[in-house]
């Protein structure tokens, strides 16, 4: 997390509308690296995973806000 994370998230007016999207954001991805891990596409997988630490760290501040 850095700072410009920090400041982007407190100028965030409306958390309480981003959360659920980004829930949404979170199991759609999940389900996508599901399918990556049955295709033993560990190239979509890494991607993925990437993806889901972001969103996770989005959600935390959020949550935190």
């Amino acid at each position: 997390m850095t700072v410009e994370d920090v400041i982007k998230a407190f100028k965030c007016r409306e958390p309480e509308k981003r959360i659920p999207v980004l829930r949404m954001e979170l199991d759609y991805e999940l389900a996508l690296l599901y399918e990556a891990m049955v295709e033993n596409n560990t190239h979509r997988v890494d991607q993925h995973k990437a993806r889901l630490r972001e969103l996770r760290q989005e959600m935390l501040m959020l949550e935190a806000l």
